[in-house]
């Protein structure tokens, strides 16, 4: 059953692999912005109980990619650079959302930067470059 939080959102199965297991991950088009989400379940979580940082890192990096790409629309991407910062934690049920922003575009790079954030706080800030191709 859909957690109603993520109503107007979608999802591709299928698609890729491997975030398909990690998340899913959900996106959507909001007023020409990405926003996307997931809501953290037991296989994201570390020893701790926590979400996992690697977790965090792979749905901002499907965060970034989606708004690099305009939802591979008409090229494809692959990350070169990340950076990400770890301010606070995630659980179980949380509902994380990334609006990614697109600092700058050039024929062959995007610069992306972004947040997660739960609904009580930020828990990462990141910053990105992919690598466009078309195909």
């Amino acid at each position: 059953m859909l957690d109603p939080r993520l109503e107007n959102f979608q999802t591709d199965p299928g698609f890729d692999p491997a975030e398909d297991y990690t998340g899913p991950f959900y996106y959507k088009n909001e007023a020409g912005q990405f926003v996307c989400a997931f809501v953290a379940e037991t296989k994201n979580c570390n020893t701790y109980g926590g979400v996992h940082g690697g977790i965090l890192m792979t749905f901002a990096d499907f965060s970034l990619c989606m708004a690099a790409t305009n939802h591979y629309n008409k090229e494809n991407c692959v990350t070169v650079s990340f950076n990400a910062d770890f301010i606070a934690g995630a659980n179980v049920g949380d509902l994380i959302i990334c609006r990614p922003e697109i600092v700058r575009k050039t024929k062959s790079l995007a610069f992306v930067n972004g947040r997660l954030e739960t609904e009580a706080e930020v828990i990462m800030t990141f910053s990105s470059v992919v690598k466009r191709y078309i195909g």
